[in-house]
């Protein structure tokens, strides 16, 4: 099984090629046609082109395979196919039309309801992170110019980097308080956002990364690279996976931690109205903040 799952991650790179080829022509283009989605989102000419792509590269190399994508919905494969390939075709579309080089193509595969392959591409950054379950998790150009990752081995809020999007997010959900709550116990927090946050976090340059409004297309690749890299990823409900409506990744070590102050266990749906900050969550006592960078790093490599 294994060995199939190499074969599709090859796939990947070969269509995160034609994506990268295709985006890059539109990335600072004046004449990008940027158009709003009924969800306010943005969608741009480069979104549509590279979908489209790849979907054809996908129905002639894997034409029982189903395929779901931001931009074109659902396309069924085969009756009694299990595998499905999820294409966000630019995650950070809004840095893609402003200029700001930090946008990918995420291309993943599911399997019976897991996903076992999964490919990151942000080539104005010039960079790549990959993975296919029991193979390690990959960082680099290309397949032949790759390192392998590992997370972090920071044990404790207090020597943690956190990542994240945006502040708004977290108030529209009621969130804030804790989240804000979170960062005073980190030792550094950033934006750096969108998939960054996540592959940062399987690189071990960030301990902690979460949002609390993704769609799959948007975490479906990033699972398995984290996966693989050693760490856990979740929703905030605490599935496993990113069947929820949003996600918190950490090395492994942090998850509990973290999931004190921004988790939510509902009795029925994973985020209801109910989910506010009426109640501060109750940690065991963190080690006051360190006062120089050697005290930090005090992760295994």
């Amino acid at each position: 099984m294994s060995h199939s799952y190499a074969d599709d991650l090859r796939l990947a790179h070969v269509l995160a090629d034609t994506a990268d080829n295709l985006s890059m022509e539109k990335f600072g283009d004046l004449d990008l046609r940027v158009e709003t989605k009924p969800d306010l989102t943005w969608v741009t000419e480069a979104d549509q082109a590279v979908e489209e792509a790849l979907r054809r590269t996908l129905h002639n190399a894997r034409r029982r395979d189903a395929v779901f994508g931001e931009e074109g919905g659902e396309e069924g494969g085969t009756d009694g196919s299990t595998r499905r390939w999820i294409i966000d075709p630019i995650d950070g579309t809004s840095n893609f039309v402003r200029g700001v080089p930090v946008w990918a193509t995420l291309i993943a595969l599911e399997e019976e309801g897991r996903i076992v392959t999964g490919l990151v591409s942000a080539p104005a950054l010039g960079r790549r992170w990959w993975a296919h379950e029991g193979g390690g998790a990959f960082t680099g150009k290309s397949m032949m110019k790759a390192r392998p990752m590992q997370v972090s081995g920071v044990g404790s809020l207090a020597n943690a980097s956190l990542s994240f999007s945006s502040v708004e997010s977290w108030e529209e959900i009621g969130k804030e308080q804790s989240f804000a709550a979170l960062t005073r116990q980190c030792w550094r927090t950033r934006a750096y956002g969108d998939f960054w946050s996540y592959m940062l976090v399987a690189e071990g340059a960030v301990d902690i990364a979460a949002e609390p409004e993704l769609n799959l297309w948007d975490m479906a690749p990033l699972d398995v690279i984290v996966r693989e890299a050693g760490g856990r990823f979740t929703s905030l409900a605490g599935q496993d996976g990113p069947w929820g409506a949003n996600a918190i990744a950490t090395n492994g070590r942090l998850h509990d931690a973290a999931m004190a102050y921004l988790g939510h266990f509902p009795d029925t749906d994973p985020l209801d109205d109910g989910w506010d900050d009426d109640e501060t969550p109750i940690l065991p006592a963190q080690p006051a903040a360190p006062r120089d960078l050697g005290t930090v790093l005090d992760f295994e490599r």
